[in-house]
């Protein structure tokens, strides 16, 4: 397709794809003439996947670059392709060393991932900045008061860990390794704030139902 076609179907203005092209947002289309170039589904997937980064998540360009870079590079094995690109989203404030709750928290995520057996989490450690937001996370909840035992934090890993698997099952429905790890992607900008809503509106059901409204 054209580029006006590549517009009309994504919806996104032929000025603002001319701009992820420049700014390699978008791979480019196959040339067909000094003027022209011819662009396929995969440009339109793309597309999408931008304007979550952009729009929804709202990554500056530089950052969304990244995290791009990351997806298209086929050298690494699945886990660490994907792993790298979503590193590269932002993640919440980095841990303070320098705080005593900070080494409490750490601790104490040890354990968890002890006690859970999760064996990757444990060998990248703080190398995740996933990783880091947990200590950071629990750090706060330490410093505040809100006290976070080890029971209560097992139990909702483990049914994180069962949104993971539902998770990674629905990104093997896509055919290529490339779609998979686009949809992971658009995942964890897209769906994340949908899980912490139906969160919330899970506790509000619970609530009305235990005490009525």
């Amino acid at each position: 397709m054209r580029l006006s076609e590549l517009s009309e179907r994504s919806g996104v203005k032929t000025a603002t794809i001319k701009y992820y092209l420049r700014e390699g947002l978008l791979p480019p289309g196959r040339r067909v003439s000094a003027t022209q170039a011819e662009y396929d589904e995969s440009h339109l997937r793309r597309l999408r996947l931008v304007r979550a980064l952009l729009q929804v998540g709202r990554l500056p360009v530089a950052t969304a670059r990244e995290v791009l870079e990351h997806a298209d590079d086929e050298s690494p094995g699945r886990t660490m392709r994907l792993g790298a690109a979503l590193w590269a989203l932002p993640h919440g404030p980095e841990p303070d060393e320098a705080a005593p709750e900070t080494v409490l928290a750490r601790a104490e995520v040890d354990r968890l991932l002890d006690r859970l057996e999760w064996t990757t989490a444990q060998e990248i450690g703080s190398l995740s900045p996933v990783h880091r937001s947990v200590v950071a996370s629990l750090a706060t909840l330490i410093r505040l008061g809100y006290p976070c035992e080890g029971d209560y934090l097992a139990e909702h890993a483990r049914l994180m860990h069962q949104v993971a698997v539902r998770d990674l099952d629905m990104m093997e429905t896509y055919p290529t390794e490339a779609e998979q790890v686009e949809q992971a992607i658009a995942s964890a900008v897209l769906y994340e704030p949908l899980l912490a809503a139906l969160r919330r509106l899970a506790q509000e059901e619970e609530s009305a139902r235990r005490f009525g409204l």
